[in-house]
This record gives C-alpha cells, structure tokens and sequence, in this order.
C-alpha cells in the first residue's frame, strides 16, 4: 500500500511532464518547482548537511515524524533546486523502508537521465544516494 503511494508520485510527475512539448518547458517547469522549496534555516546551510558529490551546494537535513522520514533540502542553483523538490516529493514524508524500496523510476520515463548534463547526473545520483542512506539510518 506505502509503495502505490509512492508510485503514484512518481506517476504524477511523469504525467506533469507529458504536458510539456520540449525540453524548454520541462526545465523551466523544474525552475518553478525548486522555487517552492522551503528555505533552509542559516544554522543548517553546515558542512555537516552538505550534499557531497555535488557541484552546486545542496543541504539537506531530515527527522523522523509518526514512523515516516521528513527531508528538507536547499540549493544554491536553480535547476538543482527543482531537482531536489522532484526528488523529496517522492521520498520525503515516506516510511524508511518504502524510500529504500522505491526506485526512482520517474528520470528515465520523463528522460532526465537524457537531458542532464554529467555534473547534474551526479549530483542527482549523490541525493538519492544520501536518502537512501540516512533511510537505512533510521531501521
């Protein structure tokens, strides 16, 4: 049941993306997404939350709410910061079990694993893994 749920995010964003022509709209529509982030408290912008494998600062912090992991994350680079909220809204608020489970089938299907540069691959590959590790953190 926790999986559809997740699922359903994911199919909700390649259902977003199917509503744009090319890859103009879709990386301004990432734009706006990172917009909406919450920003991050100065006192957690340390090295300590800092995203490594990253070429754009990215912190992300995280808590345990009623059995479900919250994350929070901020960047300095507008196209990474939509990537982060595409990424926290499929994992963030989940159980851990359900985050190491899913996988984040929805950058192939909306071709993102096209259409980032190397850098931005990277990146996008060290958040997943650092949700996935701080998931297992809290078995």
């Amino acid at each position: 049941m926790e999986c559809q749920k997740s699922m359903k995010s994911q199919l909700e964003i390649i259902e977003d993306f199917q509503l744009f022509d090319d890859w103009m709209e879709k990386y301004q529509y990432i734009i706006d997404l990172g917009k909406e982030l919450d920003t991050l408290e100065d006192a957690d912008k340390i090295d300590a939350n800092k995203l490594q494998g990253c070429q754009s600062q990215v912190w992300i912090i995280h808590h345990l709410k009623d059995g479900k992991v919250i994350f929070q994350a901020q960047s300095d680079a507008a196209i990474v910061s939509g990537l982060v909220a595409l990424v926290l809204s499929i994992y963030s608020g989940k159980t851990a079990k359900e985050i190491v489970t899913t996988k984040p089938e929805f950058i192939s299907e909306i071709g993102l694993d096209k259409h980032l540069s190397g850098t931005r691959s990277n990146g996008l590959s060290s958040l997943l893994d650092k949700i996935h590790e701080i998931a297992k953190s809290y078995y």
